[in-house]
């Protein structure tokens, strides 16, 4: 029994802490629009489009209502963009080699020519 219990309390302790993890913002303003799967809040200058669903809790909101909206911000999916800026790296520097050979050659044939030049005088 009190393994069940501590089991539980566990449980009631990990669902917390997920739960927690993301953090709470909040946005207050007059109500610009609404809609079944958004509110749309006027924050200064700007028109914040807060989504909702089914299970977020409101009561009748209605267009020029002011509002406090409390939401998180969490991530939906996660693209990594790593690799890509490394390939985009490394074909921008085989783009540049070619270059700087050319300015390797232009600059070891002016120490040529400085070279013979100071022999010369």
């Amino acid at each position: 029994m009190k393994r069940l219990f501590g089991l539980l309390i566990a449980a009631a302790f990990i669902a917390s802490a997920s739960l927690a993890l993301a953090k709470d913002y909040q946005v207050t303003g007059p109500v610009v629009d609404v809609k079944d799967d958004q509110i749309i809040v006027k924050k200064g200058n700007e028109n914040w489009e807060i989504a909702r669903d089914k299970d977020t809790k409101a009561g009748e909101i209605k267009k020029g209502d002011r509002v406090t909206i409390k939401y998180k911000m969490i991530a939906t999916s996660v693209e990594s963009k790593t690799k890509a800026k490394a390939e985009d790296k490394s074909k921008s520097d085989a783009k540049a080699k070619p270059e700087e050979k050319k300015a390797d050659a232009k600059a070891g044939a002016m120490k040529e020519e400085k070279k013979a030049d100071a022999k010369t005088k």
